[in-house]
């Protein structure tokens, strides 16, 4: 369903707006409207009212498109792929998917579920009244979005500090969970470096038209820019320190395998002499001298005992055991 608010010049709130009543539209009146999970019957409205082109159809139709910017004769289309932060520990994320279309005098926000929440945009736009336009609430919406990104990172950020220090924790129990907290956290790294990097490249062709970054909005543009590549640098950090944990919880691995490894061959060693002796002289043969000495007995045990317990102290010693 299509909602609407319309917009007059230098007022801040809106008033509802049928989108079968456009024609009736004021000259400078500015319309919004919003789309949330739009139909097939929705697009071919959108179409009608706004002459888009079959291209920008398909993609609302066929979603999950990368992060970009298509710039037509009378409209500029918008894809982004906004994140939120859940709040919960280890930080969850919930992905949105956001279609803007913005041409002179009006913008359509098309929203698909998870429902990316537009209220902070719509503050921010009713506030500036003097800048409204089709050029404010493409930065509006961008700036919402980097600013979302900005908390996303900032939770990551916090995460990778609390798994460095459990990694290097003396005590082992925890480390599956460790090691999956440390995946979900990489995951989490991609996808933020994934849909914040075209920011840079849609700022960019927005400053070069004049129909929507206006010298007035150009420091706006800048700032939001500045943001989107600090989230990215940032990301690339925190997917550093990550894929360095993964390759030290690797190396633990090993350290914890060849520990073992030694354990098991040390004790190995210590059994192998009494084994050896209890084996030779538990074959009978007639021609065994030893058999028929009265201390033979206590000798061969006297043996296995010290031989048992001079590998013992050696191991020891060496630190195998």
């Amino acid at each position: 369903m299509i909602s609407g608010l319309s917009f007059r010049h230098g007022h801040a709130g809106g008033e509802p707006f049928d989108l079968a009543r456009k024609h009736e539209l004021e000259a400078d009146a500015f319309l919004w409207l919003d789309v949330v999970d739009p139909d097939t019957a929705d697009l071919d409205a959108l179409r009608r009212a706004f002459g888009l082109h079959p291209v920008t159809l398909e993609d609302a139709v066929h979603r999950h498109q990368r992060t970009k910017i298509e710039l037509f004769e009378s409209y500029a289309f918008l894809v982004t792929r906004p994140l939120t932060f859940g709040g919960a520990s280890p930080p969850s994320i919930t992905e949105h998917e956001v279609h803007v279309i913005a041409g002179d005098g009006y913008v359509v926000t098309m929203r698909w579920p998870p429902v990316y929440p537009l209220d902070a945009v719509m503050t921010r736009w009713e506030r500036r009244v003097d800048l409204h336009g089709a050029g404010f609430a493409l930065y509006v919406i961008l700036d919402e979005i980097v600013d979302d990104y900005l908390s996303v990172l900032e939770a990551t950020e916090d995460e990778a500090d609390a798994l460095e220090d459990l990694v290097f924790e003396r005590d082992d129990g925890g480390a599956s969970d460790v090691q999956q907290r440390l995946f979900r956290l990489k995951r989490t790294s991609v996808a933020l470096r994934r849909s914040a990097m075209p920011v840079r490249q849609i700022v960019d062709l927005l400053q070069e038209e004049p129909r929507f970054a206006s010298p007035e909005l150009s420091p706006y543009f800048r700032d939001v820019m500045d943001h989107a590549i600090r989230v990215v640098e940032l990301t690339d950090n925190v997917r550093d320190l990550v894929t360095s944990l993964l390759e030290v919880r690797l190396a633990q691995a090993s350290n914890q395998l060849n520990e073992a490894m030694k354990k098991m061959t040390a004790w190995a060693g210590i059994v192998l002499v009494p084994t050896l002796i209890a084996g030779i002289y538990g074959m009978n043969f007639d021609g065994m001298p030893e058999l028929r000495w009265q201390l033979g007995y206590p000798m061969a045990l006297g043996v296995m005992a010290a031989a048992a317990i001079g590998l013992y102290a050696t191991f020891k010693r060496k630190g195998w055991l």
